[in-house]
């Protein structure tokens, strides 16, 4: 769309990739308003590895789970 984006993020349930809600288009948010089936997303961002459920509004990290993939 020619916007930059802020931080990324990585549906769980398909690996659709959109921006964060600090970015003008919100699209990892309107991805979770489209597909209500798909509520835990990842950061998409080097060094980061928490989780959020949309569906309870809940910040987490997994421990054991395996590092985030990220872009480059």
């Amino acid at each position: 769309m020619g916007d930059t984006w802020v931080h990324l993020r990585l549906c769980m349930s398909c690996g659709h990739v959109g921006c964060c809600d600090n970015s003008p288009n919100r699209h990892a948010t309107a991805h979770w308003h489209a597909h209500r089936d798909h509520p835990l997303i990842r950061s998409y961002e080097p060094g980061e590895d928490w989780w959020w459920c949309y569906a309870d509004e809940l910040f987490f990290e997994l421990e054991g789970a395996p590092p985030a993939p990220s872009h480059p």
